[in-house]
């Protein structure tokens, strides 16, 4: 039962204000209440918009509980054996004040002791975490907790109090991991550090890829996993085989349906039967045919959506995720230019037509991803414009990028970009879709690239970068400015931004980026793997000429997808967290 939560105001309409004249107050309760559940997530740059969002939080959260306790007392007159019944996932810190807030409802609503209470609590939470980036881990000021939730507050200083005495029996006098652990983060403005409440509050703390959850417990999570290590466990993500494949690509699923049975829509494992056919010259033709159709439709679409014409008969080279810098559309951008700047230069004699699709959204206050999604349309702008590129190069940016657009996009992709900086994205779900419909991956080793990769073969990937180790290790002493120097190519895109070739109406625009390239303060290294994605990139630009090899390679992703079915994923879940046994 999916339950969609709507806030009203519990006051009437004020007619005396109204006719009075005030009619703004006259709606003030009603239009608070609305804010509530009237959009989902705001932009929190401004004070506002970071108390709404708490507001959001506790009041979804709250309510879920509410329903749930409230269908259980419906038929009990205890609590016992309320956590061999009910399960709450965390999926992320947005919903981790219910850790505080089950508390209170059972304390103060239910009247059950501490103890009691807390066993509950911790019985039934469990924590799933999505992200490896430390500031994107929620922190909420106290004083927010002060203002609205102030029996919340209470709450958590408690848990806190608890925690921090089994920290000190785990590590007698050391307060520096005390400090550490806290879920209070002491300073000028103390935070209510909402990861760390999940994880005290949960019996199971998860990651969504093999890579990420080891990280979590070697990283981010490190003391909390040597105090817990029995709290631990990974769950990789999947993707449902009915939307991503049998739903959005008909065709080729009718095809696979053909060969091995309709069963592998609920057993995707039985994909694997295509092995046999990837190399099948009349297969393989079929196969190609369903792909072109695919890409037809995708011109239709970008032709309406952006206005570009594209050619069906290129290499669809796409990315499409959250416009983040750790994702490094920018790394994929310096690549177009490259290719422009190749074409610029008559170097064209075994150049692959590449059609580059990037699409996604930025959050409403990021501004350096708005001005990678700048620069994303003015190369395009200059590049689809220019005569020399031809029938040779196209890049488009998606506007209003959409889950129902991915359903026309992943079918028709040939070339799925996973280029994240090793370390940094959790998991990933892109990729999967993308691999399930047969496009190949050029990608780094991280999240659940590594994964597919191990799924389908090295030989069916096309792997450039720096590891996770090899990040850390290189951001010890990192000099973008000497890789620069050594890389001709490198060099020459970063020397045409700065010309303003794609700015010439704003001189000096893309200054910013240029000098995040150039900086040894760069996260997300670059400079450092340019070089390398450039030569993965022209192994896939040659292999795309051999079409046979691959359709082959694309068969097989298809076969080995089995694994990055949902079906498995919540398989796992009910199995290792919520106790599902049938």
């Amino acid at each position: 039962t999916l339950r969609l939560w709507k806030a009203d105001s519990v006051d009437e309409f004020n007619l005396t204000e109204f006719n009075l004249g005030d009619h703004n107050q006259a709606f003030s309760t009603q239009n608070n209440a609305a804010q509530i559940s009237m959009i989902l997530y705001p932009n929190d740059v401004s004070m506002n918009g970071k108390v709404l969002r708490l507001r959001q939080q506790y009041f979804l959260s709250s309510a879920s509980l509410q329903d749930v306790i409230e269908r259980w007392t419906d038929y009990h007159s205890s609590f016992k054996g309320f956590e061999d019944k009910n399960c709450f996932q965390l999926n992320d810190t947005h919903p981790s004040v219910a850790v505080a807030e089950l508390m209170r409802l059972l304390l103060d609503d239910y009247e059950l002791g501490w103890d009691d209470a807390w066993s509950i609590t911790t019985k039934t939470m469990a924590y799933t975490n999505h992200t490896l980036l430390p500031e994107a881990l929620e922190r909420w000021p106290v004083q927010f907790f002060r203002d609205l939730l102030p029996r919340l507050l209470e709450i958590i200083y408690e848990i806190n109090h608890r925690f921090l005495e089994q920290v000190k029996e785990k590590w007698p006098g050391d307060l520096e991991k005390c400090r550490a652990m806290s879920i209070i983060e002491e300073g000028h403005e103390p935070q209510v550090r909402m990861a760390y409440l999940a994880i005290v509050g949960s019996f199971s703390v998860n990651g969504v890829a093999a890579l990420h959850s080891e990280l979590l417990q070697q990283g981010l999570f490190k003391d909390f996993y040597q105090l817990w290590p029995e709290k631990f466990n990974n769950k990789t993500n999947g993707v449902t085989p009915r939307r991503w494949l049998a739903f959005c690509n008909e065709g080729l699923a009718k095809l696979i349906t053909e060969k091995i049975g309709d069963d592998w829509v609920v057993k995707l494992e039985q994909l694997e039967g295509l092995k046999k056919y990837a190399t099948q010259k009349t297969f393989q033709k079929k196969w190609r045919s369903i792909k072109q159709a695919n890409k037809k439709l995708l011109c239709k679409f970008v032709k309406e959506r952006a206005g570009v014409k594209l050619d069906p008969k290129m290499m669809f080279d796409v990315q499409v995720k959250r416009i983040h810098e750790y994702k490094r559309q920018l790394l994929n951008v310096l690549h177009v230019v490259h290719l422009y700047e190749r074409i610029l230069k008559g170097d064209t004699k075994s150049f692959t037509p590449r059609a580059v699709i990037i699409g996604g959204k930025a959050a409403p206050g990021y501004a350096t991803a708005k001005l990678i999604i700048k620069l994303v349309n003015n190369v395009a702008a200059v590049i689809n414009n220019d005569p020399k590129t031809k029938g040779l190069l196209r890049l488009v940016f998606l506007p209003n990028y959409q889950v129902t657009a991915m359903e026309l996009i992943c079918p028709a992709t040939d070339l799925s970009e996973q280029v994240s900086t090793a370390g940094k994205e959790a998991s990933g779900t892109g990729n999967m879709k993308f691999m399930m419909n047969g496009a190949l991956t050029i990608g780094t080793l991280d999240g659940a690239n590594i994964e597919i990769r191990d799924e389908v073969g090295e030989e069916n990937f096309f792997l450039f970068g720096l590891t996770a180790a090899e990040v850390e290790e290189t951001r010890k002493a990192y000099d973008p400015e000497e890789i620069i120097s050594k890389d001709k190519n490198l060099s020459a895109v970063l020397e045409m931004l700065e010309a303003d070739l794609f700015s010439a109406d704003e001189p000096g625009l893309f200054e910013p980026l240029i000098a995040s390239v150039k900086s040894k303060d760069d996260l997300w290294l670059t400079a450092a793997d340019f070089g390398s994605f450039v030569k993965a990139q022209e192994l896939a630009a040659d292999t795309y000429q051999d079409q046979e090899k691959w359709t082959q390679m694309s068969i097989m992703n298809t076969a080995y997808s089995g694994f990055f079915s949902s079906d498995r994923t919540i398989e796992e879940y009910g199995r290792d967290i919520w106790g599902i046994t049938d």
